[in-house]
């Protein structure tokens, strides 16, 4: 039974602008070093500035594997709640999306689960390893759907800048969580980024 192991990564730290800063550089590097000894198919990133800049800077540590873009990974609502959905805290976010912005938003994201949430191909011979750099809101999503949760609960799975998920799939049985929000490669002073502020453990 072959196994697709996802290796799911919030870009790092970004200015105003959406452009990866020093901070996010050095996150990136050492994301790059904790995965430097699995055996990597491939680097998939978000079309994004932040995002691609990110897989190219944890790949330096990953010689001759392949680095590519992948229009799925972009940063995106993937799906816009019902007024009975939405958390009082989330009040008021998703005023400003219309009926098509929500559709489109939806289909972005069933292609997401279409190409990645699944298990390898029916002629691999070996379990396949691929990072994906992406944003915050694709990563709840494949979440979301592993756990096999309501639409809505995407929201509140928020990911720091560089912490790590994996997601493992495989042949007749629901998906496994690895792990979630992992942080353990970077040092205290660049764990929690691209969260709120507040008192962290």
């Amino acid at each position: 039974m072959t196994t697709r192991h996802l290796y799911l990564a919030r870009h790092g730290a970004a200015d105003a602008f959406g452009e990866l800063t020093g901070i996010g550089r050095r996150q990136s590097g050492l994301l790059g070093e904790r995965l430097a000894g699995l055996p990597v198919d491939a680097v998939w990133h978000s079309p994004l500035p932040r995002a691609a800049a990110s897989a190219y800077e944890l790949a330096r540590h990953l010689p001759n594997v392949p680095v590519a873009e992948a229009a799925e990974l972009i940063d995106h609502v993937p799906y816009v709640p019902s007024p009975a959905e939405t958390p009082p805290s989330w009040a008021g976010f998703f005023d400003g999306y219309d009926d098509t912005e929500a559709a489109a938003g939806q289909r972005l994201a069933q292609a997401l689960v279409a190409r990645f949430a699944k298990v390898p191909g029916t002629t691999a011979q070996a379990d396949t390893h691929e990072i994906l750099v992406t944003h915050a809101y694709p990563i709840a999503w494949l979440l979301r759907h592993a756990l096999d949760a309501p639409p809505a609960r995407w929201l509140g799975l928020n990911s720091a800048n560089t912490a790590l998920t994996v997601i493992e799939y495989r042949d007749a049985l629901p998906p496994t969580i690895v792990m979630f929000n992992d942080m353990s490669h970077l040092p205290a002073d660049l764990r929690w980024t691209g969260f709120p502020k507040g008192m962290r453990p």
